[in-house]
């Protein structure tokens, strides 16, 4: 139960002593009282995208409701290598539908990857005429705007240019990207998990005074200032598409003014700077502290998570089927014609993209907030692929998770069926809605779904 104070401590109070000022980490004090009242929180999402599809056969659960019975893939949800079980704190959806991911001809994986949260149809084009839609992420971000250090993050594994054609004519920037903040803008992701950390947490200094972040502020403000004077002297000797590329530049600047704005010492502990990695393994374990770690902070409350990019070639020889390493590609193994031997291989790559997306629920799950509730209870993490099945290449019968209860508003621990093929936008609206923002369509939506909330 909530405790009631008379009146709520301001995010930006700080302790004093010793010619240093410190920012308190959030506490239930700082919600308003009314909001304390009601238990309401922050919230928090994230995409997590994996490439080429799914084994479904052993991805869908025999049976819906609350006791069906895990997969093989899906184990790791359950008591898993001696972590307890999330299943409860996990919705398994199937039937859901990304009808606009369809490409113009070949080109599956771009499309697919590029419609992935926008639920809008990808222009194919390999060139910089690039049109596709707001992603599900960004509009939360805009939701949330100024109320965080960042109003969004994306992080993935692998890198690579927005140009040129990556799949059948469809450009670099649909494969490499699921972020878009508008449909010409998408927003490239951060690979390095050391440079993503010093983003992050520079210039977060127990020993920073206030009179310090104050000029810092004074200076950089000065600059965005001239800056947008500039801007605006231009806007009238500009083309339609310069005025285009104008204003989407321009958003940054509005974004890094409200970074600018927030600024402040704070003593939010961020943990040890990622090192160096090995392979994939070390990587995802670094990005997925740092997430937990940027909401910990309350740095932002939406990120993009990218395993691997559309299509991707990575050989997991570190995995194995009944002792053989897998060496083959991941995107040759997704094509598997029907061969036991792909299938299985896929299966096992399968259960560890799940084992990773559980990882994170389970390093949300173990962060209590100020109320008792724990980050994942105020998260709802959606984990799926640009495709159902690596081999039919179909947009149909997704595979969809959604982690945690955004709030206490999703019944989770249910396997749910969809009859007629609703939209995976429907299910962001619904997300939205649980989370507080005022969404009532979003990409081919037609409403919202019944069963989870």
């Amino acid at each position: 139960m909530s405790r009631f104070v008379k009146t709520a401590l301001s995010r930006r109070t700080i302790l004093r002593g010793l010619g240093t000022a410190m920012a308190l980490p959030m506490l239930e004090a700082m919600l308003p009282t009314t909001a304390r009242a009601q238990s309401m929180r922050p919230q928090r999402f994230v995409a997590f995208y994996v490439p080429c599809g799914i084994r479904m056969n052993r991805w869908t659960p025999a049976t819906t409701g609350n006791a069906y019975a895990l997969t093989s893939i899906l184990q790791p949800l359950g008591a898993y290598n001696g972590a307890a079980s999330i299943k409860d704190d996990v919705l398994v959806l199937s039937g859901l539908c990304n009808r606009p991911a369809r490409p113009d001809g070949p080109g599956d994986h771009a499309s697919g990857t590029g419609a992935f949260i926008t639920c809008a149809h990808p222009f194919k084009t390999s060139g910089a005429d690039i049109r596709n839609g707001i992603s599900f992420d960004q509009v939360l971000a805009n939701a949330w705007r100024g109320q965080t250090r960042f109003a969004s993050l994306e992080f993935g594994q692998d890198g690579g240019g927005g140009s040129g054609d990556c799949d059948s004519g469809y450009s670099c920037a649909y494969a490499r990207n699921i972020a878009w903040a508008s449909a010409t803008q998408p927003l490239a992701k951060e690979t390095n998990p050391a440079s993503a950390f010093d983003r992050l947490f520079a210039g977060i200094d127990p020993n920073t005074t206030a009179a310090a972040v104050a000029r810092r502020k004074r200076y950089r403000q000065s600059v965005l200032d001239s800056v947008k004077e500039d801007t605006t002297a231009l806007q009238g000797k500009l083309g339609a598409t310069d005025k285009r590329k104008l204003d989407e530049y321009m958003t940054g600047v509005r974004d890094l003014e409200v970074r600018v704005a927030s600024e402040q010492p704070s003593t939010c502990a961020p943990g040890t700077r990622p090192g160096a990695w090995v392979d994939i393994r070390d990587k995802a374990d670094q990005f997925l502290d740092l997430i937990t770690f940027a909401f910990q902070c309350d740095l932002t409350r939406s990120i993009t998570y990218m395993q691997q990019n559309a299509g991707s070639g990575y050989a997991y020889r570190f995995l194995n089927v009944n002792g053989t390493a897998i060496t083959d590609g991941h995107h040759n193994l997704s094509h598997h014609g029907g061969s036991a031997a792909s299938n299985d291989a896929l299966e096992v790559i399968n259960r560890w993209e799940v084992e990773q997306f559980a990882k994170l629920a389970r390093k949300l799950k173990a962060v209590t907030e100020p109320d008792g509730s724990t980050l994942l209870d105020n998260s709802a993490i959606f984990f799926s692929s640009e495709i159902e099945d690596g081999d039919s290449h179909s947009h149909l019968n997704m595979p969809v998770l959604v982690a945690g209860k955004a709030g206490n508003q999703l019944r989770t621990g249910q396997h749910l069926t969809f009859p007629n093929q609703p939209s995976v936008a429907n299910l962001f609206v619904t997300l939205a809605q649980a989370m507080g923002v005022n969404q009532t369509s979003f990409g081919d939506s037609t409403g919202t779904l019944a069963g989870i909330r």
